[in-house]
């Protein structure tokens, strides 16, 4: 009785050089020309998994999460201190697509942190904002800039609640003056306050409060009157 030997497909000699030269799995450091290296996972030829990314060039490192040779994931992005040669945190939190995106935290180069949502590399949705000369912003964000509800409180003790658009105080909102003892409720547009009213709040231990204190408002309607103000500013916007 004849023995038959399974047929056993072989690929063309460069075909199978190239697929032997894939990289695929756990690998040590691989070095690029132009002075790049990465040390991590791989999957079909890109990085893939969890990998550290040193980029020559810009000086800086990535140490995270890979999708097919993109960012993708938890991952964090420092940068190294040309004074010192030693590495900083720039970023750290989520990617996608080599952006970030998600929720994450960025360090900029004065003392300034924003911490919240990012959707492609921008601040959008909630998010906090530490700024540099101790101002601290908490709401709502736009491509950068702060946009629908939020409060900032100032460093000098002053504070505004209410809307924003493009970074500026924009709608219906709320400022505390802590120096005068002075709560301003109105309308703003454009970061200027355009109408609303003026109460007294904690005058007593105000540092320096005005003179007298604020009249109570003796206008039969005051809500139509602050109603046809708004809508006159509105008309102009």
């Amino acid at each position: 009785m004849p023995i038959y030997k399974p047929f056993k497909k072989t690929l063309p000699p460069s075909v199978q050089k190239d697929k032997d030269s894939q990289k695929c799995g756990l690998r040590h450091t691989v070095y690029s020309v132009c002075g790049n290296e990465y040390t991590g996972e791989w999957l079909e030829n890109k990085k893939h998994g969890k990998g550290i990314q040193v980029f020559k060039k810009a000086g800086a490192i990535y140490h995270g999460e890979w999708t097919y040779g993109k960012r993708n994931g938890y991952g964090t992005y420092s940068v190294q201190i040309p004074e010192t040669k030693e590495y900083t945190r720039k970023y750290c939190g989520q990617w996608k697509n080599g952006k970030k995106h998600g929720y994450g935290t960025y360090f900029f180069d004065s003392s300034a942190v924003y911490e919240g949502e990012w959707t492609d590399d921008q601040h959008n949705g909630w998010g906090r904002m530490y700024y540099e000369n101790g101002d601290i912003y908490e709401g709502e964000w736009l491509n950068h800039k702060t946009h629908g509800r939020g409060i900032i409180r100032f460093s000098n003790g002053n504070w505004y609640e209410g809307s924003w658009r493009d970074g500026k105080r924009n709608g219906d909102g709320k400022f505390y003056y802590s120096d005068k003892g002075l709560l301003y409720e109105g309308f703003w547009v454009d970061g200027t306050a355009k109408c609303g009213t003026f109460v007294d709040v904690g005058r007593e231990s105000a540092p320096s409060p005005p003179e007298f204190p604020f009249p109570e408002i003796q206008l039969v309607d005051m809500e139509l009157v602050l109603r046809e103000a708004r809508a006159a500013c509105q008309c102009h916007q």
